[in-house]
């Protein structure tokens, strides 16, 4: 048995004992609550593996190293700095109040704070902003097992596959699942990184930390802010605030706080993992850059085709086979994590806020409603699947499809959110105009001119604050 089998052996090993975890979660769901929540029921521990481990993904392996090299460290803005500035803000300002409500969901809050169709549009808003950010988990996962394979199994097949194990143990054990399967991948997510950190450190042309640190320097990579003119500042600005702002009114962030045994491990448990992924996506980096030193030519060629397939090319080519092993099982970890957590999101949030509401309300037992969730569930994933297929026909970066998830609710759901929370005065009629106003501007700027000095979604989110202004202050 070859290097390769052996590699792909043990990650076929690894993916079954995943489904066979969440397997044994579904054994503890009785009821929607079980299935959506967790049963309210979380110690500390758990909550903040699941924030840091749903979040560090495909995007933060494979995607922002990527984007370092092309772009430096500015070009970093909306993940992970942006990223982790949401949950921080989440833990510190939105999780209190939304756990003291009680709520199955986030769209569960606008129909509460405001009304039916505000929750109707803005669940229907937040279930969308998902399509790019599972999709982006599920080619990383196909991008994996084409260079796994070498090129045995292609990344479309590799995409079909991985969704399919991502469905099988989501399907069954909703958030238990996502809980328990978390909680074995971040150990292996901590150990496994800072393991090979520690190989690719010894090798004799990296020699540590800090002869990778000086040469990204020397070479300019940590040039951070953007140049001193209105376009890059607005732009850079419209990066932090996207993933900052813009991920903040997400069923997955909510769902994770919503998990915790009281509400002191939700705001604190959100706080930390926000924390430790903002702090752990630098190792990534600092291996991606080690092996443009290690191996410059290759990296060259790589960055001309796919500057992806740097750090699992290098780590398939120039570390032992059991490194090999354990960084593709730290890779499979943080993609089917952020996979399964933010599949049942949007299957969730459209099962609960739209759907239900539509079905007579006789047969919506708590039986019917987790089978309506779960009929959801594949049915989203199935649009994954194809939207993923067609982004890698259309050249879209991983990066870039995690990016496009939050322009929605940046336009249209934050305002709401913040308003509904800590203005009094906002109203429904404020509500209704901040979603029209937010959503009108970020689409027509999409369609004439989305290369604009101002972005499309940042444009939506100022008219979505000057909708909830003028509608709440005009009909009192």
């Amino acid at each position: 048995m070859n290097d390769t089998q052996s590699v792909l052996g043990f990650v076929a090993l690894y993916l079954v004992l995943s489904i066979g975890i969440g397997m044994y979660a579904a054994t503890k769901v009785k009821n929607t609550e079980d299935y959506v929540a967790a049963g309210r029921s979380l110690p500390m521990i758990m909550v903040i593996a699941m924030v840091f481990a749903t979040w560090f993904g495909a995007e933060t392996v494979l995607g922002i190293p990527a984007t370092f090299l092309d772009e430096n460290l500015g070009g970093t803005i909306s993940d992970p700095f942006g990223a982790s500035l949401a949950l921080i803000l989440f833990g510190l300002f939105f999780a209190r109040p939304l756990y003291r409500m009680n709520l199955l969901t986030l769209g569960d809050f606008f129909r509460k704070r405001f009304n039916r169709p505000v929750e109707v549009v803005i669940s229907l808003a937040i279930a969308l902003s998902y399509l790019g950010w599972v999709s982006a988990q599920v080619t990383a996962l196909g991008l994996v097992f084409s260079v796994l394979s070498d090129n045995v199994i292609t990344q479309s097949q590799g995409i079909m596959i991985g969704a399919a194990v991502v469905l099988l143990y989501t399907l069954y054990g909703g958030m238990w699942s996502v809980a328990l399967t978390t909680f074995v991948q971040m150990t292996v997510i901590v150990i496994g990184l800072l393991w090979i950190s520690k190989l690719v450190g010894d090798m004799p042309e990296v020699n540590g930390i800090a002869p990778v640190v000086e040469h990204a320097a020397k070479a300019g990579k940590f040039q951070f802010w953007p140049d001193a003119n209105w376009a890059a500042v607005i732009t850079f600005v419209a990066g932090l605030l996207t993933m900052g702002f813009g991920s903040i009114p997400q069923q997955d962030v909510f769902q994770r706080a919503n998990t915790s045994r009281n509400e002191n491990i939700a705001v604190w448990g959100t706080v930390i993992g926000g924390s430790a992924y903002f702090l752990f996506a630098a190792v990534p980096i600092y291996l991606t850059y080690a092996a443009t030193l290690v191996d410059p030519a290759t990296t060259s060629d790589l960055l001309a085709r796919d500057a992806q397939l740097v750090l699992p090319t290098f780590v398939k080519t120039h570390l032992p086979l059991y490194a090999q092993i354990i960084f593709y099982g730290a890779l499979l970890s943080v993609i089917m994590s952020t996979a399964s957590g933010t599949l049942l999101a949007p299957s969730v949030t459209l099962s609960e806020n739209v759907i239900k509401e539509f079905m007579p309300h006789h047969r919506m037992s708590q039986k019917t409603l987790l089978w309506v969730t779960r009929s959801i569930v594949i049915l989203f994933s199935l649009l994954v699947v194809f939207y993923s297929l067609w982004s890698l026909q259309s050249d879209t970066s991983i990066h870039q499809m995690v990016e496009n998830a939050y322009k929605v609710t940046l336009a249209c759901a934050f305002v709401p959110l913040a308003a509904g929370i800590y203005w009094k005065k906002a109203n429904n009629f404020g509500a209704g105009l901040s979603i029209i106003f937010g959503l009108a501007v970020w689409v027509g700027m999409e369609m004439t001119n989305p290369d604009s000095t101002l972005p499309p979604q940042f444009g939506g989110f100022i008219a979505s604050m000057a909708g909830m202004i003028f509608g709440s202050l005009l009909r009192k």
